[in-house]
């Protein structure tokens, strides 16, 4: 998957285009990633022993990967993934400008 926890990603398409946040958690073989502020639903619950009030809950929801873009470090802008080979390793470079998206 081009995207993975701790990414800053940009939404490109939906209800939340454009927005940005940084990607929570990742699920590879769903290809979905949680992102921070953005799908944001009511969630209804009952009274319980964690919340003894209940209500009504908002939290994200799971997007699907190829609806974000990661940001490029250098120039702030969404950008595709490439992958390339440094010392024996597969890291993901921003094809806009050529930086290295793993820290």
């Amino acid at each position: 998957m081009h995207v993975k926890k701790g990414d800053t990603v940009k939404v490109i398409s939906g209800k939340d285009k454009g927005k940005q946040g940084v990607v929570l958690e990742a699920f590879p073989k769903k290809s979905r990633v949680l992102v921070e502020g953005v799908n944001v639903v009511k969630k209804h619950a009952k009274p319980s022993q964690d919340n003894p009030q209940g209500g009504i809950l908002t939290q994200e929801a799971l997007i699907h990967s190829s609806n974000v873009m990661p940001i490029d470090p250098k120039s702030g802008e969404p950008t595709r993934v490439g992958f390339s080979e440094k010392d024996g390793n597969k890291v993901r470079i921003a094809k806009k400008s050529g930086e290295s998206l793993d820290k």
